[in-house]
């Protein structure tokens, strides 16, 4: 299912660079954790919803790589740049061998499910 973007005809030349190059640094951390590892949890500090991720895996003994992106008053910016790359507007944002699977609860589903087994 393909989401709405708008078309790079429909931005004006001046701006598009400055669109393509928003704060590629992060997305390239993001991607370069997701290549090097089976399951990636990105997060922040003071939000819940990471931690409960982050218990998921642990009580299901699966081995994850966290990344952590400052908290609701620091690094907004930063983690902007992942919700646009994404299209997800909250965190964690978690990837099981490099496909996004969305949040916490859905992480959940699919260890309820046996999707996502233990570790043998």
């Amino acid at each position: 299912m393909p989401r709405a973007i708008l078309p790079e005809e429909r931005i004006h030349p001046a701006v598009r660079e400055k669109i393509a190059n928003y704060r590629t640094d992060i997305v390239k951390e993001v991607q370069a954790a997701v290549a090097a590892n089976d399951i990636v949890v990105v997060g922040m500090r003071m939000n819940p919803f990471p931690r409960k991720a982050r218990k998921l895996l642990d009580a299901a003994g699966l081995a994850y790589q966290y990344i952590g992106y400052g908290s609701y008053l620091g690094q907004y910016r930063r983690r902007l740049a992942l919700k646009l790359w994404t299209g997800w507007p909250t965190f964690p944002m978690v990837f099981v061998k490099g496909v996004f699977i969305g949040g916490a609860n859905d992480l959940e589903r699919l260890i309820a499910s046996g999707e996502l087994g233990r570790k043998k």
